[in-house]
């Protein structure tokens, strides 16, 4: 089991204690990504980060079979938060768990530990990776019947904007959980929002995803609305995306930066572009993991549909953002495709795995485009030898089953769940018979 220090835990009850916290929430997310708490009393808080908290794994979605079902979660102390609760002014904690088995040993079905996994491989080539997201998500009526509560557009700022206060509670919330918020603004389409999160190391971002995501859907019900990370919940509207800015570090340098190198990057970060590119399908499955997802990645709407990488060219799958004279630590890669219902930990882990394996593999990426690739017909894209993402999910399900790559760094416990469990939803959605179906052919057949 993993020892935490004794000063390291001392200091986290003391923390707590002098805090007035009466109860503390242990965090995890199963394989979907689905927030799991388990919620302690301070009396209990030593002994749960000496011997972890046991549970019933066979119930997680993805975790274990009934006859090897006991799970023991491990808070760790280096995620502690002290924080309000709701409306009220009772402080609670929060702490991210380590999932492991009764033996003591990583469980490799829990998603955190799968990101841990790669992000301890990138630190064995001498790497520590750090990742910004770009978060977007709709505010809705409700979740029953929604509509949408403004009709405003990219970067508004108008009473048009009617959730620019629901915005502005959620940013400040975030802040007092000492999560670092670049800017938040309106996006393209009605009731759309995107709050941006400063770039933090890895595995710090996946866990400050979840609670991003948890603050948001709070807060709205909280005032009355019902926000979505759904990737398309609109017809006929932009869908939210989860733009990924990524880079690697050697120590306070960024390997990504080179002053020679076109558009300024280094022979690391094509390599990692090559990588990420090399292994787009494959990671689809985690990046963009439910049937909605994929009317989101349609042309016309801003979403990356084909493998291509560009400098500032948004229709490319693989962006270069702009580099700014004397802003060399900037200097980074924006995997275009994740949307934000995805699990954090999964679909970091499986980008960070594509990029390292094109470092280790010194895979070149193509040449970069220089025009609107959504301009272009899909004869014309696959005429110039371009990919293009998968089309629904079940292209998602085969392009990740055929990536040996990407399923070794999921590790056995989450492939094979993952594959039974999409497989199984898509044959749920394709035996389905639509309100389209009806309305387009009930009169007619």
């Amino acid at each position: 089991m993993t020892k935490v220090p004794e000063d390291v835990k001392a200091e986290a009850i003391a923390k707590i204690r002098e805090a007035n916290v009466e109860f503390i929430h242990l965090w995890f997310t199963d394989v979907l990504g689905f927030l799991k708490t388990l919620v302690l009393s301070i009396d209990e808080l030593d002994n749960a980060m000496t011997e972890g908290m046991g549970f019933d794994g066979s119930s997680i979605q993805g975790f274990a079979r009934i006859f090897e079902s006991d799970m023991i979660a491990l808070p760790d102390p280096n995620t502690l938060h002290i924080q309000k609760w709701r409306q009220t002014d009772e402080n609670i904690a929060i702490m991210f768990c380590n999932i492991e088995t009764p033996e003591g040993e990583p469980f490799e079905g829990d998603p955190r530990n799968v990101l841990k996994a790669q992000l301890k491989r990138a630190a064995e080539m001498g790497y520590t990776v750090y990742l910004g997201p770009e978060c977007e998500f709709f505010i809705l009526s409700d979740d029953i019947d929604p509509e949408v509560i403004d009709q405003a557009g990219y970067f508004d700022q108008s009473v048009r904007d009617l959730a620019f206060d629901l915005r502005s509670e959620i940013v400040s919330k975030l802040r007092k959980f000492g999560i670092e918020v670049e800017y938040s603004h309106h996006e393209v389409a009605p009731s759309q929002h995107e709050i941006d999160l400063r770039y933090k190391e890895a595995l710090k971002m996946a866990d400050q995803v979840v609670i991003y995501k948890m603050l948001v859907a709070e807060t709205a019900a909280i005032n009355g609305y019902h926000a979505t990370f759904m990737p398309k919940p609109l017809n006929g509207v932009n869908g939210s995306g989860m733009h990924v800015h990524q880079s690697l570090f050697k120590g306070d340098s960024n390997a990504f930066y080179d002053p020679n190198g076109k558009f300024q990057l280094s022979q690391t970060a094509r390599y990692y572009i090559g990588g990420l590119l090399k292994h787009a399908s494959g990671i689809a499955l985690l990046t963009n993991q439910w049937v909605n997802s994929y009317k989101r990645l349609v042309a016309g709407f801003e979403a990356p549909v084909y493998i291509s990488w560009a400098h500032l060219n948004r229709s490319a799958l693989v962006r270069v953002p702009l580099y700014k004279p004397g802003k060399e630590k900037a200097t980074r890669v924006e995997l275009r495709m994740p949307d934000p219902a995805c699990n954090p930990y999964l679909a970091f882990a499986a980008m960070i795995a594509a990029g390292l394996d094109g470092i280790e593999n010194k895979i070149e990426p193509p040449d970069d485009i220089d025009f609107d690739a959504f301009a272009l017909s899909v004869e014309e894209v696959k005429a110039r030898g371009i990919g293009i993402l998968p089309g629904d999910l079940n292209q998602a399900i085969e392009a990740f089953d055929a990536d040996e790559t990407i399923k070794a760094a999921m590790g056995e416990q989450v492939t094979t769940y993952l594959l039974a469990n999409k497989r199984k939803e898509w044959d749920d959605f394709r035996t389905q018979v639509t309100p389209w179906e009806l309305e387009n052919y009930l009169p007619k057949l």
